[in-house]
């Protein structure tokens, strides 16, 4: 019983501690935080947040392991959809990211650099950039299954559009974040989807134009992230 009550605890600190730190991160850059704020932020003695995190940079990639868990979790709600086309699901993925973002505007300009580190391969061999390699082998069998299927073009292969598919979203996402915002970000993800699905998704019942179908992350992920309910995507 006592220890389960300690692990108990610990779980919670630790989620304490990281509440506190996206809290932070949202309305000053990573490097203006400090670990005595996250400290004060999350009620606990700064020794406690070294235990949990030895770094600021533990602390980090622990946040953007969470980020590439949740992407990681509409690419597999993607995949267990067998009836969209997969030009549908695409434009579901990009849809939803920008909801999501959108959403978290100020903790994403914040923590949107360290995301780029490992996407760029500058922070190798960490729990992010392991998280990251796995939603890049699920984007991999998403576009796999659609060229088996028949509903994207043959004539490229799913490792390189994966790789154009990340392109475009992360250089849409940092235009908006820090170059113009004057748009829903919803609007301009949908619009690059287009551009990207055009030569790639082989049309099938109005695909490229329908309504993207709702993908839905585990719901573990979503109380885990704090997403308001007026963000979390529901099931049709």
């Amino acid at each position: 019983m006592a220890a389960a009550k300690r692990k108990r605890k610990v779980v919670e600190q630790r989620e304490r501690i990281l509440s506190a730190a996206r809290s932070l991160f949202s309305t000053r850059s990573p490097a203006e935080v400090t670990m005595t704020d996250i400290a004060e932020r999350a009620g606990v003695a700064r020794a406690t947040v070294f235990n949990h995190y030895p770094s600021k940079h533990a602390l980090l990639e622990a946040i953007t392991e969470e980020m590439f868990a949740y992407y990681a979790g509409m690419l597999e709600s993607a995949i267990e959809n067998r009836d969209a086309p997969t030009g549908a699901l695409i434009l579901a993925l990009f849809s939803q990211m920008g909801t999501g973002i959108e959403a978290f505007h100020g903790f994403y300009k914040g923590i949107f650099r360290e995301i780029a580190k490992i996407n760029l391969g500058l922070d190798e061999g960490g729990h992010g950039e392991r998280a990251r390699e796995r939603a890049n082998r699920l984007l991999i069998d998403l576009f796999s299954r659609g060229i088996e299927r028949g509903d994207i073009d043959r004539r490229h292969d799913a490792a390189s559009l994966a790789s154009a598919f990340e392109a475009i979203v992360n250089g849409t996402i940092v235009h908006w974040l820090y170059d113009d915002a004057t748009e829903p970000l919803r609007l301009r993800m949908l619009r690059a989807a287009r551009i990207f699905l055009g030569p790639v998704a082989v049309p099938r019942g109005g695909a490229r134009d329908s309504e993207p179908p709702v993908l839905v992350p585990d719901e573990g992920i979503i109380a885990k992230l704090k997403v308001p309910r007026r963000f979390r995507p529901t099931r049709r």
